[in-house]
């Protein structure tokens, strides 16, 4: 183990920014994605010069943007090892976890009849929806149907998800968090096993005025084994989230976690989290890029929401100190130009800085994102759990 070289690491992901296809992508049905690639190109140059400084165009070439001369960064791309390219294998990977069979989703036709059948039987409500949609769209679709019969809004998306809408007039938070509860249970078995419920409340009362609210309720499951987090915790250190990371670890491994409402907020809330004194992790998920962009195939939106993200980058860049290390990375692809609406089997970008590197530079493409986890606790002279995956690559940044 090392000693301790950084006081603070913040790990910020970037929900789906993969930076070109994996060598299995073919497998997945993703040959020839390339989330950053392609909407780079579809731009005469995007305005992302922190992240041009730091070395994201130099650990991938990228229309537009030129590779820094002297980039500030150590720079690199991950492979994932896990099988699969969903939000919670990518994050429990990088945290050490190894996930061989990949979570249950139903993007194609919607949930089988029988645990349909189920969880009408033990709601007492009939269901309709129960198929793949963006939560604004299923709500015009049927949130006026669902306000006069009290029938219930079931859907999924292309994420490993059982979502339930709820009217929190007419339907109630209590009665949504009920229901789902009940999904959670039936959607343990093996066949069925989504890795979260997400209870959906809404307000409003007719098409196109439907909102939905802050009350939503995530019913994860838990890791399977202990993460890097778990022993950063067990240490005494500040395991602190920003974002969906509270959702993805079911809360395991954090001692703080503060929700955010955008992807702006959640990097205004990360400036804020750096001008504190902590020592230990900062870990932030970054949602809009996959949910709002990636999802609904919006080339044009994403590209912004990182032009976006770049000015809050340098923001947080003049608030770190010299002993804090910053992680940038991401959990998947998720390609805008790419063809139907689900994530994209890809390696993502990882850059590393700080400002008391001396040498900063490229690194050797890694074959598991658990990199980061492996390489946060060796900085913290701790030992990743038994049974996890992961090297770390302290020693490379110099």
């Amino acid at each position: 183990m090392n000693a301790k070289k950084y006081r603070r690491v913040f790990t910020i992901v970037i929900d789906s920014l993969g930076v070109g296809p994996m060598p299995d992508a073919a497998a997945f049905g993703d040959a020839g994605a390339d989330t950053l690639g392609h909407i780079a190109a579809h731009f005469d140059a995007l305005k992302i010069p922190n992240l041009q400084r730091l070395g994201m165009a130099n650990l991938k070439s990228l229309h537009g943007v030129a590779p820094a001369e002297k980039p500030l960064a150590y720079y690199g791309q991950l492979r994932e090892a896990s099988n699969g390219k969903d939000t919670m294998t990518g994050h429990w990977e990088m945290m050490g976890l190894h996930i061989t069979k990949p979570f249950k989703t139903f993007t194609e036709h919607g949930f089988p009849q029988e645990l349909i059948d189920e969880l009408s039987r033990r709601t007492g409500r009939v269901i309709i929806g129960n198929k793949a949609a963006s939560g604004t769209e299923i709500l015009d679709e049927l949130g006026e149907e669902e306000i006069a019969t009290g029938h219930m809004i079931v859907y999924t998306s292309a994420d490993s998800v059982l979502q339930i809408c709820g009217n929190e007039e007419t339907f109630g938070i209590d009665e949504l968090y009920r229901c789902c509860e009940i999904a959670r249970e039936i959607t343990m078995k093996d066949e069925w096993k989504v890795g979260r419920v997400i209870a959906r409340p809404y307000v409003g009362r007719k098409k196109g005025e439907f909102k939905r609210t802050s009350n939503r309720h995530d019913y994860a499951l838990k890791p399977y084994g202990r993460t890097a987090l778990d022993t950063l915790k067990d240490a005494g250190l500040s395991v602190i989230s920003v974002g969906k990371i509270f959702d993805i670890f079911d809360g395991q491994g954090l001692t703080e976690s503060n929700k955010s409402k955008s992807s702006v907020h959640g990097m205004e809330q990360t400036i804020e989290i750096a001008q504190r004194d902590f020592e230990g992790l900062c870990f932030v998920n970054l949602v809009d890029f996959d949910a709002l962009w990636g999802h609904r195939r919006n080339v044009v939106g994403y590209g912004e929401e990182l032009e976006r993200f770049d000015v809050k980058l340098g923001e947080l860049l003049d608030t770190l100190r010299d002993d804090d290390l910053l992680i940038i990375t991401a959990d998947h692809g998720n390609d805008p130009t790419y063809t139907g609406t689900d994530h994209t089997r890809e390696k993502v970008p990882f850059l590393a800085y700080s400002r008391s590197m001396q040498t900063p530079g490229a690194l050797v493409e890694a074959d598991t994102f658990a990199v980061i986890g492996a390489t946060i606790t060796d900085n913290f002279g701790i030992a990743m759990p038994d049974g996890t995956i992961g090297h770390s690559i302290l020693d490379k940044l110099n």
